[in-house]
């Protein structure tokens, strides 16, 4: 049998998106990234809007987002996503603009940007991967780190009393007047990953429609910065990750 008559359409059960590149992800194996990619893809051509698309991406894991996703992107200083994505959709309003950042990013050194962004109800969208560590840079200890959670910047767990607690992001953009939806999701599943893509349009089209600032965080794995494999990496985040993040809305002002 050729490859022809394997690959037929009615074959295909997952298909690659058309603005996905065609190259290999350097992710590590069990990495939420790369599904992420795909359902931010996925929605981006379903809304038609490949041509309209500007994303925004800062350092770390985070940053190679632009090799994989066929769109225009804008790379910004650390942190400084939220303040760049500003500057796009005020210049170009008829844009889909969105950032793409890891924790240690929009939740330590932007802080500030992304709080005073979604405060001002600015009309993007800020995806947020929270694997509650430094992932490219050696596995340090990031805000989102859990109590307890031994990082190489605290070999010991991390101390509340030294540390202070993990940074929950996410519930303060839902007490922001500027922010139109607010979630919590995941992709270590095929179920949360519908809910996942359900998350994204719903967010991007808030965007479009000029009806404030948008913030999907997603609890998500990092195997290499746990020491774990990538089928333990998800139960980890299933017993641990979870308890303290928890997963869905927080906020939507289309269902209130």
């Amino acid at each position: 049998m050729t490859r022809e008559e394997i690959i037929r359409p009615e074959h295909l059960v997952y298909k690659k998106p058309e603005l996905l590149n065609d190259v290999n992800m350097h992710y590590c194996p069990g990495c939420s990234h790369g599904v992420i990619h795909k359902l931010v893809a996925e929605v981006i051509a379903e809304m038609g809007m490949e041509e309209k698309t500007i994303g925004i991406s800062p350092v770390g894991c985070a940053v190679f987002a632009y090799k994989y996703i066929d769109i225009d992107w804008q790379e910004a200083a650390h942190g400084r996503a939220p303040a760049l994505a500003t500057a796009c959709k005020r210049l170009w309003p008829d844009r889909l603009v969105f950032s793409y950042q890891g924790d240690g990013d929009i939740a330590c050194i932007g802080t500030g940007e992304a709080i005073h962004a979604l405060n001002r109800g600015e009309n993007i969208t800020m995806i947020f991967v929270n694997n509650a560590i430094y992932g490219m840079t050696g596995g340090q200890m990031a805000p989102t780190t859990l109590v307890g959670m031994k990082t190489v910047t605290c070999p010991y767990g991390r101390d509340p009393q030294l540390h202070g607690y993990p940074l929950k992001l996410t519930e303060i953009a839902a007490t922001l007047e500027g922010t139109a939806y607010v979630t919590r999701q995941s992709v270590h599943n095929v179920a949360a990953i519908r809910r996942a893509k359900k998350a994204i349009r719903h967010a991007f089209e808030n965007s479009m429609e000029g009806k404030g600032s948008n913030l999907i965080e997603f609890v998500s794995t990092c195997s290499s910065g746990w020491k774990l494999s990538p089928v333990k990496a998800n139960q980890w985040m299933e017993e641990h990750m979870f308890e303290y993040y928890h997963v869905g809305d927080l906020k939507d002002s289309q269902r209130k």
